[in-house]
């Protein structure tokens, strides 16, 4: 991986040599959003000083970790966009190191494959002919007796499936991944979520599928939009992006990246003006600015700005959800072929593996060895985030023989990847906090900038992360708010289908979102919400 040296004074991990840094630009985090601002500002003529609190790697989540050669994608990243600023971005950062690689996720329940989406002939297949029938009856009851108050996840997805298919496809992964009861996430959700996909559907989908008449309906004898089947990405990770972007800010002469420094404070220095302390192993550094963009956790940054705002409490309400990686490296062949499978099986803590040499070859160094990651959905501080490295390896072994993956005297190795706030969590109150947060913000400090996913508190992908970055730094540039960034984000279906670049650039000076780049950023990505309004549990409480 990259050496974060000292770069000509640019890049380096202490303060000695720093002393008060004066830019035209400070900003707080060294992922998507907070490398993509710099980049296009040094690019413009900006000076940038960006701190980041770890002192190895770049991209945030999006970074890719190395252990003894093996390289591990945190969360599974394909570059695809619809919108062509950010394919064009990407172009421009790595223009030679990208590779196309086939689309294949799948779910795993007890022992076999199941296409993700279902395809409803293999699912009823894959689970028997006793177990079928069970499933048909349990979804013909749903149809002709459902449930008539809806509340529920629970309750929806019942509804829309039965009962048995519910608590096979549905219920086990949903709760590993948000950590409460499916009978406890609002129904809304689940009509959001899974918005047009009905068991009927499905089975009308096959027939179309296997006699050959899923054509488009307009004379062009196309086939119907399906999911991606193949896409792109950086041949040792998606880190690689974020450090050749970090690289060619420093490049500039006009960009810094301080290392394993976090914020300690971002004070209000006189008029439009900013000061902001970072804290490392070697001391404080400082840096003076004229605007100040933020990536940091909302939380996070409420609690270190100066003067506190008056809306530092409903920041500090919310909550994150988090998780961590164990990477097994087997000897063996791949043990699939997929990018990563969801394992629906409740006999496992594990929510999904990934299998690294199906992102990129390159980056399992053994052909000998295959290389997987077991993700786990867990809260900062409970049982699982705090278990020790060497005992969750040991997990990981267990839980990969009992789904009869792997035996575990096969694995030669292991490491541990913890990612603290990867999800933000939107909770009975997270809207009205947010907004109170945005709204005080926005009127009393208007050269700070919140970007990113935990900077806004919202479920963005990459992509849309760095389009929040790309819009802030258009309105530095002019001087006003010509961009309304908070309209940036993606809906549940925006990775599955689709052409990349749809929505192409804006013409030059065009001051507003176009109609298309609207369309393609407009729809908030849903998450569940309680709806009982109980507060989250212990294990969620704020740090």
């Amino acid at each position: 991986m990259h050496d974060n040296g000292h770069d000509n004074g640019k890049t380096f991990h202490g303060a000695a040599d720093a002393g008060e840094i004066q830019v035209d630009v400070a900003i707080i985090g060294a992922g998507p959003a907070g490398l993509t601002a710099g980049y296009l500002l040094t690019k413009a003529g900006k000076t940038v000083a960006i701190i980041e609190k770890d002192a190895t790697y770049v991209g945030g989540i999006s970074r890719t970790v190395e252990h003894e050669g093996y390289r591990f994608d945190i969360g599974g990243h394909r570059f695809f966009s619809k919108s062509q600023q950010v394919v064009d971005l990407w172009n421009e950062i790595l223009p030679d190191d990208f590779i196309q690689r086939p689309r294949m996720s799948r779910i795993y329940y007890e022992g076999k494959f199941y296409s993700y989406p279902l395809r409803a002939f293999e699912a009823l297949w894959n689970l028997g002919l006793l177990r079928s029938a069970m499933c048909m009856v349990s979804y013909a009851k749903a149809k002709l007796f459902p449930a008539r108050e809806i509340k529920s996840f629970e309750d929806w997805t019942s509804n829309q499936f039965g009962k048995r298919l519910y608590s096979i496809f549905f219920k086990t992964y949903t709760e590993k991944v948000w950590g409460m009861p499916c009978n406890e996430m609002s129904a809304d959700w689940a009509a959001q979520r899974i918005k047009g996909l009905s068991l009927w559907s499905a089975v009308v989908d096959g027939l179309k599928r296997s006699l050959g008449l899923n054509k488009l309906n307009d004379g062009s004898g196309k086939q119907a939009k399906t999911l991606l089947e193949t896409f792109r990405y950086p041949r040792l990770g998606p880190g690689m992006m974020w450090d050749a972007a970090r690289d060619k800010i420093v490049a500039t002469g006009k960009g810094r990246t301080i290392m394993g420094h976090e914020l300690k404070q971002l004070a209000a220095d006189g008029e439009n003006g900013w000061r902001m302390t970072a804290s490392g192993p070697d001391g404080d550094v400082v840096v003076k600015a004229a605007h100040a963009i933020s990536s940091a956790p909302m939380r996070q940054l409420a609690a270190r700005l100066h003067p506190l705002p008056d809306t530092t409490l409903e920041a500090n309400n919310l909550k994150y959800r988090d998780f961590l990686t164990v990477a097994l490296m087997i000897r063996s062949e791949d043990l699939f072929p997929d990018n990563w499978i969801y394992i629906h099986d409740s006999k496992v803590k594990v929510g999904r593996v990934q299998n690294f040499r199906s992102w990129s070859p390159e980056m399992v160094p053994d052909e000998n060895v295959a290389c997987v990651g077991l993700e786990y959905f867990c809260f900062e501080g409970d049982g699982l985030w705090s278990m020790d490295d060497a005992d969750l390896v040991e997990l990981a072994k267990r839980e990969m023989d009992i789904l009869g993956l792997v035996s575990p005297e096969k694995v030669i190795g292991g490491a541990v990847v913890r990612q603290e706030k990867a999800y933000p969590v939107y909770d009975e109150d997270y809207a009205a906090n947010v907004d109170a947060m945005r709204s005080e913000l926005e009127e009393r400090f208007p050269t700070l900038h919140l970007v990113g996913r935990n900077g806004m508190h919202r479920y963005n992908n990459q992509d849309h992360a760095m389009m929040t970055a790309m819009l802030t730094v258009e309105n530095i540039i002019a001087g006003e708010r010509i961009y309304d960034t908070w309209c940036v984000n993606e809906d549940a279906e925006y990775h599955e289908a689709g052409d990349e670049g749809a929505y192409k650039a804006l013409p030059e000076g065009r001051q507003q979102v176009t109609e298309d780049q609207a369309a393609a950023l407009n729809s908030m990505r849903d998450v569940p919400e309680r709806i009982d309004g109980s507060k989250i549990a212990d294990g969620r409480k704020a740090a």
